[in-house]
């Protein structure tokens, strides 16, 4: 799968342009080949943070990306291919046009190195809690590379491909201007090795048509936010016949209003009125089953938590249940009648300052004497 724009520029998603600008000048100078001779890797990651930068400075071509991936950019200045789809080098004037050229507020030209295999897409699917700790299958529908159906994929109105004439089949040439010497993807056949004599009108010789897919996916029961589900050859088409990429998709669970979530345990804040605090009760609340009845035995305190073992949402991994976690808020009562009032008073002149009756607030009292005391107030 190719890799995400952001962790190549090493910027997090919501970074603004200049921060994304200082990352790839950075990198830029870090990674050229003029000054890594000896690391051919360097070639390569080179490209990365260039291909990443050219998407990311540009407010649309950002916004189609953040949604659908390296799909959304195809043919936006995104990568064509589905494994490295990098930006090929062009000539001398290429290179340092697309580094220093961008610094100084020029601008280099830029091509792109197809690749055979179809590019990897990257869907962000939004579920409810109930969808994902259930399981559910979801219709997507995603813009697209699909395999022309004119030329079932060839790029040639005769399915008849040639051998490269420029490249003798190999898909690089290797240039010499100076003492500089770079292999660059053949500009006559993109990479490929092969030609075409006779291009399809319907894709232009590449083998792909832009479309919009409809899938029906199987999510598992027990995913959360950050699980990648792979649909292997669910990707975008080859080019010239090339094996489809896959399809990524990342879930993304919405807040609930009643549970939050984390890993397997779920927690519920309940309310409960001051006489079921004191004096104790039961009290109906949800769970993703159904509701159970919870005992709230006498004297609780506010923000008591209450574990209901298995009651949370079973791993999609290991298959065991996490809990349900209910934290109790009491609640002051409102719009009190006249004779409530009275009763609350009558309650309180029998309860005075008692410690043993109100345990948090004397605890809290005497931290609030010890503080003064060592503050000299």
């Amino acid at each position: 799968m190719p890799a995400d724009y952001y962790e190549t520029l090493g910027v997090s998603r919501d970074a603004s342009k200049d921060e994304i600008r200082k990352a790839y000048r950075r990198l830029a100078r870090k990674y050229h080949p003029d000054r890594n001779p000896d690391d051919p890797s360097a070639e390569d990651r080179f490209k990365e943070v260039r291909e990443a930068h050219d998407v990311l400075k540009d407010e649309q071509k950002r916004a189609a990306y953040d949604r659908f991936g390296h799909a959304g950019v195809n043919g936006m200045g995104g990568g064509a291919g589905g494994g490295a789809g990098h930006a090929g080098f062009g000539d001398i004037n290429d290179i340092f046009g697309d580094i220093f050229g961008d610094i100084f507020g020029g601008g280099g030209r830029r091509r792109q190195q197809r690749s055979r295999r179809g590019q990897d897409i990257r869907y962000t699917l939004d579920l409810d809690l109930e969808e994902a700790v259930a399981g559910v299958e979801k219709e997507i529908r995603m813009p697209t590379l699909g395999e022309c159906q004119t030329c079932d994929g060839s790029g040639s109105k005769s399915g008849k491909l040639s051998v490269c004439s420029t490249c003798g089949g190999q898909g690089q040439v290797r240039m010499q201007q100076g003492f500089f010497s770079v292999q660059q993807t053949c500009p006559a056949c993109h990479g490929s090795g092969r030609s075409i004599q006779d291009p399809c009108d319907d894709c232009n010789g590449s083998g792909q048509v832009r479309e919009t897919r409809t899938l029906q996916v199987k999510i598992p029961a027990g995913v959360d936010t950050g699980d990648r589900i792979r649909l292997s050859g669910e990707g975008a088409a080859g080019a010239q016949g090339g094996l489809a990429g896959d399809l990524y998709v990342d879930v993304q669970v919405r807040p609930h209003p009643l549970f939050q979530r984390d890993g397997d345990d779920l927690y519920c804040e309940v309310p409960i009125t001051i006489t079921t605090a004191a004096l104790g009760g039961q009290l109906k609340v949800p769970t993703l089953d159904g509701s159970v009845m919870l005992k709230i035995p006498a004297e609780t305190q506010s923000g008591k938590l209450f574990r209901l073992r298995g009651k949370g949402v079973k791993s999609v991994r290991s298959r065991t249940s996490g809990d349900l976690l209910c934290r109790v808020a009491v609640e002051t009562p409102v719009n009190l009648t006249r004779e409530q009032k009275e009763l609350l008073e009558q309650l309180q002149e029998t309860m005075g300052h008692e410690s043993d009756q109100n345990p948090q607030s004397t605890g809290w009292t005497d931290k609030v004497k010890s503080f003064f005391d060592r503050m000299g107030f």
